[in-house]
């Protein structure tokens, strides 16, 4: 009887168990539900554009995330070029305030250098310390008095430790030129002349020197340097018409020069006849020699036109009127008006260039290819340009022809074949970048335009040396040298790029080469 009535409750709180949590779970899901509703209508949507049809028409899945059909992701590279073309648009238009901000966004600050700068040159006597005082002095008593050791010892004592006092360096000079040689006083002077180019007392001794000793041609061009670097000088004027004066001289004494060696060079063609066959080799001892007699423009000319004749020239006329305009563009600004400029292109994919006296530029296609603007196109025609107008090339083909025809018996051939390896000194790839870099700003050319093409250079070849360096590779060295030149002058970076029109030309030059290729392959 008790376990029959415990067993009905329990079924009855059972019961009553069942039905409530019925309730409960009824009531839940309605709660479930609303949340549900009002998480649906509070939910950010996304329009989904209908799908768009194909050109026959029929629709096609377009995810509402992936760009646009036929419009490919841009990328940083790309979205910089873009930039860089809006603000090349803005600076020919007269905005430059506008194009600036918009390069100064896109190029990055210089990388923070160690450059070593040199002391500040001075030419009074009483700024020298007074060690200094003490040096100068055993000098000037050593000159006066005829004491060699005295006048020796001072002078060198001087020059090391007041390395910046440019009287040293003309005083150094005069006791070397009494007491041991002229060449040990020129070192000098030409050391001198490296540290400060801007000095003209150091330019001056040195011409001096060089007319003393004869050297015509090195006097011309040192005098011509020094007023072609230095326009706005006092002294440019009559500097530039010392070097035109020197040069004539030199023309006069190679005259008589030339008039003993034509036999010599005769004979020296008939030998090269006998050992290689060649019948070019007496004609080409001749004319070497009458390359020099023509001057610059002269020389220039007649190299040019047979190395058109023996090198793959680019004839595409877009090609052509490109790197012409530019480089027109900075001859006019560069100083030597008398020079008839002239800019060949070369089809060939390296990045190689030279310059032959008289401002005759050759320039291989594949720098068009290697330069990212036309600004570093420009950086680097300017620094040919600077290497014809200083005279550099004149000087080291004239050095070589007077040597007669010996290069005929070499492995590489006649003089023309060694032109493309011009080697040029330290202090003249740094005038070279002085007046190019120079050149550039005056062309209203972002003055980077050089120091950038090195870098980029640097970075596809690191540690290769580049042909149009001559034997002087890029270096870090070279490119903190060229931005303490532009920040130290504070020349614009921030100025026209030209980008657009470079881009277009690259695409013709990229057309060239693969057919140059082609017809290698074959032949």
């Amino acid at each position: 009887m008790i376990l029959r009535l415990g067993w009905s409750r329990w079924r009855s709180i059972y019961k009553l168990h069942a039905a409530l949590q019925r309730r409960l779970v009824a009531i839940g899901l309605a709660l479930l539900t609303c949340v549900a509703i009002l998480w649906v209508q509070l939910k950010p949507t996304v329009a989904i554009a209908p799908p768009s049809p194909t050109p026959d028409g029929n629709p096609q899945d377009v995810k509402p995330n992936s760009p646009p059909l036929g419009e490919p992701s841009v990328s940083a590279q790309d979205l910089r070029f873009q930039k860089l073309i809006e603000a090349d648009r803005l600076f020919l238009a007269g905005d430059r305030a506008a194009a600036a901000e918009i390069y100064r966004s896109v190029k990055p600050d210089f990388a923070p250098t160690k450059v070593s700068t040199l002391p500040t040159p001075f030419t009074d006597p009483e700024q020298l310390s007074p060690a200094g005082r003490v040096f100068w002095r055993e000098v000037q008593d050593g000159l006066a008095r005829g004491l060699e050791s005295k006048a020796i010892v001072g002078s060198r004592l001087l020059v090391e430790r007041e390395p910046n006092f440019i009287p040293g360096y003309v005083r150094r000079a005069e006791v070397l030129q009494k007491y041991d040689t002229k060449e040990a006083a020129l070192e000098v002077l030409e050391r001198g002349v490296s540290l400060y180019p801007n000095e003209p007392e150091l330019t001056k001794a040195k011409v001096a020197l060089l007319v003393d000793m004869e050297k015509w041609l090195e006097a011309s061009i040192a005098a011509r340097q020094f007023a072609t670097l230095n326009p706005n000088h006092p002294d440019a004027p009559s500097l530039a018409q010392q070097a035109e004066q020197y040069f004539g001289r030199f023309q006069g004494a190679l005259q008589e020069q030339i008039t003993g060696n034509t036999i010599a060079g005769i004979l020296t063609g008939a030998l090269s006849y006998a050992v290689t066959g060649s019948i070019f080799g007496p004609l080409n001892a001749l004319q070497t020699l009458a390359f020099v007699l023509q001057g610059e423009t002269g020389m220039g000319t007649s190299i040019a036109e047979e190395l058109r004749q023996q090198l793959p020239m680019v004839d595409d006329p877009d090609i052509l009127n490109y790197v012409d305009t530019v480089g027109q563009r900075l001859a006019r600004l560069s100083g030597r008006n008398e020079f008839d400029y002239r800019f060949y292109v070369v089809n060939d994919p390296d990045l190689n260039a030279f310059a032959l006296p008289g401002g005759k530029i050759f320039v291989n296609s594949g720098v068009i290819l290697k330069t990212e603007s036309e600004a570093e196109l420009a950086g680097l025609l300017g620094h040919e340009i600077s290497h014809a107008v200083l005279s550099h090339s004149f000087q080291i083909i004239t050095q070589a022809t007077l040597l007669g025809n010996l290069a005929q018996l070499l492995p590489l051939g006649d003089t023309l074949a060694t032109l493309v390896l011009l080697d040029y000194s330290r202090e003249m790839e740094r005038q070279a970048d002085i007046l190019g870099t120079r050149v550039l700003v005056s062309g209203d050319y972002a003055a980077d335009g050089l120091r950038n093409l090195m870098v980029t250079v640097a970075k596809e070849n690191p540690g290769a040396p580049i042909s149009w360096l001559s034997t002087h590779p890029v270096t870090t060295d070279r490119v903190a040298y060229l931005e303490a030149l532009i920040q130290r002058s504070g020349y614009n970076r921030f100025a026209f790029e030209g980008v657009e029109r470079h881009r277009q030309i690259q695409a013709r030059v990229k057309a060239l080469l693969p057919e140059k290729t082609d017809k290698n392959s074959s032949s």
